[in-house]
Formats: C-alpha cells, structure tokens, sequence
C-alpha cells in the first residue's frame, strides 16, 4: 500500500471559499470573476503581459502552436526527452516534430543540437523547461533571432523557475503552463497561455472560445477550439496562487533535505546549475546502472513509496520511431532516472524514509 506518494495537492487556503463563491453565484462554466482574476494575477506574478487561462496544458500548446499560424509542412524543434504533450501538441497541427537531445549537466534541449537540425524548414523552437530546470535561454533565443525563427517555451513543469533572474514563460514570442493536480499550483485541470506580444495573446483568445467573432454575438469567423477554463477551476487557481511562494519555498527545503540525504549515494540529484532557479517540481535521481532502477522502484514500493520514471525519450515511442534515431544524452537520462515524492507539504520524516529506502539498495 501506497504511504508516501509521488504527489499530492496542498488545497488549505481559500479554495473552498473561493468555489463555494461560484456555486453561490451560479457562475461555474467559462464566465465569472475568477476567470479574469486569475489571468492578471498569473501574468504579475510570471513577469508577462498577457495571460489566457484554458482547460489544461496540453490544449495550451496546440493554442499557442495555432496562434502562431504552425501547420503542415512547419518544423517544430523539440526535445526528446519531454512529456508526450509537447509532442502530440505539434503533430495536432499538422507540422513536424524534429527531436534533439539533452544535456547530460541539466537535462534540458541541447541548444548545439539545435542548430545541426535546423532546416528550410524550421519555424520554431520549442523549449521544454523539464522538471523545473530553466533551459539555456540565452543560446536558444540568440539562435531564434539568428534565423527568425519562434521561440515556444513549455513551462507545465517550471511554474516559479528563473533563468538569470527573470521568469521562465517571458523569454518566448508565446508560452503555455500546466496546472494538473500534481503541479505546483493546481487548478485540477488547467492550463495557460502567455505572450508579451498583444496580437498573439488576442489569437489565442480568439481561437480558444470557438473563434467567435469578437464584436458580433454568436458569430464565428474562424474554426476555433472549445479550450475554455472554467471559473470554478480559475477560483482554485487563484487560490492556489495565493500561496505560490509558500509552496515554492517548500519545495527548495524539500530538495535540500533529498540532496543532503543522498549525497554520500551513488546516485546524482536533479539539481541547479549557475544563473537559474530550479522550482524542483519533481525531486529526481540518476542511478549509475539502468538495469538497477525498476529493482531500486521495487524495493520503494514495498516501502510504501511512490516514484515515477522519468520521462522516456518520445523518439523511441512507436508513433515517433518510424526512422531510427539515437539521442544518447536522452536515452541515458530516460532509463536511469527516477521521480521521487515532491509534494510541497511532505515532512521530513517521510523524506528520511525515502532517503533510507534508496541507502538499502545501494549499500
């Protein structure tokens, strides 16, 4: 029996009060209060202009990608070593997923990389901050400049990461964030899209509400998306944003105690490099053997404790493996990795338990 698990939600602030304003109102579909409430406050506190709330982070992408005008015949660079949603997200639109591999330092899109798979036909770059790392921004933004290309961050998993003291989600032309219930702040399924540039931030409104036409009710003048937020799921959000530094605060303890437990372990702890701030989403190990990690998982579950692995390379997926490719970086990371319980409010006793279990096994 699961004890210790992967992720829970922290719903102690207002997310009852805020909810129960919404059923007293009768307002609990997409119109209301929370719904524009939300946006603003998530574009102050994200560093951006504009923010558009959605019904989850995967239609945040297709958005964003749509918004921006991707379609068949478009490349889309993108890193191996992300979530399938990033990936369906491109091929939704009809253009192509290039893949890239990783750096083995931090884990994110490997900007080198990048440029040897740049072509004719590359439109943009999607940049997936995995895990809560920030990628190399500085490279990839100078590469979008170079060759005019967009620059699409996917921060579902960054909310609350910084690169050189600015918020991920304001280096791209458009950016998109998740709020799944295992995310750092959750609405329970959720998304947002947010952009600097007004007239992309009013394509996506347009699209998203069914392309209905902005001064004339009930008339639509694109094929548009039902991808509306509810205000229910938006008074959660708002919530949950209230406490945004508390749980971010909480989450730097969390990897504080897993990196000082496991720091005489031959195991490597997912952990910051110079100039960025790690959000830690997800707390996460390498183990120096492949074949050792479903054991290593094994021996937590009968502890009671919960990982996941991490992702695995989306090139080696049979719907994204009709030509061979080898993205060595991703794939080592992909079959030794593990997610270990990062919830924000999980105590340190249940820490040094996990920290114990990992000793077991490798001592």
């Amino acid at each position: 029996m699961i004890t210790i698990p992967v992720y829970q939600p922290s719903l102690e602030g207002n997310e009852n009060k805020y909810v129960n304003q919404c059923l007293d109102s009768t307002w609990i579909s997409s119109k209301g209060e929370f719904i524009t409430k939300f946006e603003i406050s998530f574009a102050e506190r994200t560093g951006v202009k504009h923010a558009a709330a959605v019904c989850n982070g995967t239609v945040a992408l297709h958005l964003a990608l749509v918004a921006l005008g991707i379609g068949p015949g478009d490349e889309i660079i993108v890193p191996t070593l992300t979530y399938i949603s990033s990936v369906n997200a491109i091929t939704y639109t009809g253009a192509t997923p290039v893949f890239v591999d990783s750096l083995e330092s931090t884990w994110q899109m490997d900007p080198e990389d990048v440029r040897r798979k740049l072509s004719p036909n590359t439109k943009a770059i999607m940049a997936v901050h995995l895990y809560g790392h920030p990628c190399d921004m500085d490279s990839l933004v100078s590469i979008k400049n170079e060759h005019g290309l967009f620059l699409v961050e996917d921060c579902a998993e960054a909310f609350g990461s910084m690169y050189k003291g600015k918020h991920v989600g304001s280096f791209g032309d458009i950016s998109t964030y998740s709020f799944f219930g295992n995310k750092t702040i959750t609405t329970g399924e959720g998304g947002m899209v947010v952009s600097n540039d007004e007239t992309l931030h009013d394509r996506v409104v347009h699209f998203k509400g069914q392309g209905l036409a902005k001064h004339r009710q009930y008339w639509h003048d694109v094929i548009g998306y039902n991808y509306r937020m509810t205000n229910i799921c938006a008074a959660i959000g708002l919530a949950q944003l209230e406490r945004a530094e508390e749980f971010l605060a909480k989450k730097r303890q969390l990897a504080e105690w897993y990196e000082e437990g496991l720091n005489s372990l031959p195991v490597i702890f997912h952990k910051e490099t110079e100039n960025v701030r790690h959000s830690y989403w997800m707390c996460s190990i390498l183990v120096d053997d492949p074949a050792k990690r479903e054991p290593l998982r094994d021996l937590l579950a009968l502890n009671g404790i919960e990982t996941r692995p991490l992702f695995y390379p989306v090139h080696t997926m049979p719907m994204y493996a009709t030509k061979f490719q080898r993205h060595p970086v991703a794939e080592n990371l992909g079959w030794r990795g593990i997610n270990l319980p990062s919830w924000p409010d999980i105590s340190k006793i249940n820490v040094d338990i996990v920290v114990n279990a990992v000793k077991e096994f490798v001592q």
